[in-house]
């Protein structure tokens, strides 16, 4: 469930507030094998408070002070601006399987939200939405810290959209058209249009 940042802001009369960040890592939910084991992948939900917080059916996984978020920032251009997160003290056993699982375009939201008295909340406010597209590993010799850079759905405006009138293309979007099967045979083909 997400709120509007106004609903945020007027939690800020509140007598007892906590700030608190949400990622969501949309790692593809799949089965992969690391030293012999086999090990299960799936979205990835962390928060910067501590224990689990549950909103709607989703769990997050507290990581405290170990998660350090970069600056959101925006500017009065239409441009694609990123953001990055650094998690340290991660078993090098979890950071090999991170290395073997692919997760370049995969979504990556940050959220917002406020913690009240009884360190509950009970919804979040999407301040950030991109795709995942670099990890930087610092490898120590017990843990290890990770610092991933996600790219703001902005930049899908930079991309080049190459679409060509051919069949294989048309077909790449539409299984079974054939239209375009039948136009090598038009080519210098009379036209008898506008005659009797």
């Amino acid at each position: 469930m997400t709120r509007s940042i106004s609903e945020i802001l007027s939690s800020l009369s509140d007598d007892e507030i906590k700030p608190v960040f949400a990622l969501d890592l949309m790692f593809d939910t799949t089965t992969t094998t690391f030293a012999g084991d086999t090990v299960n992948s799936a979205p990835l939900y962390l928060h910067t408070g501590l224990g689990d917080l549950t909103i709607g059916s989703t769990t997050y996984t507290g990581t405290g002070s170990l998660l350090q978020i970069s600056e959101v920032s925006e500017g009065s251009d239409i441009s694609a601006r990123g953001i990055s997160i650094q998690l340290s003290g991660i078993p090098i056993d979890i950071l090999a399987v991170a290395l073997t699982l692919p997760y370049r375009g995969r979504v990556f939201r940050l959220k917002m939200g406020m913690l009240d008295a009884n360190d509950t909340t009970t919804s979040l406010a999407l301040i950030f939405t991109g795709y995942m597209d670099k990890m930087d590993i610092a490898e120590g010799p017990e843990t290890s810290s990770m610092t991933l850079t996600a790219e703001s759905k902005l930049i899908n405006l930079t991309r080049p959209r190459i679409r060509r009138y051919t069949s294989e293309n048309q077909k790449s979007l539409y299984p079974g058209d054939l239209a375009f099967d039948f136009i090598n045979d038009l080519i210098d083909k009379p036209s008898a249009w506008g005659r009797t």
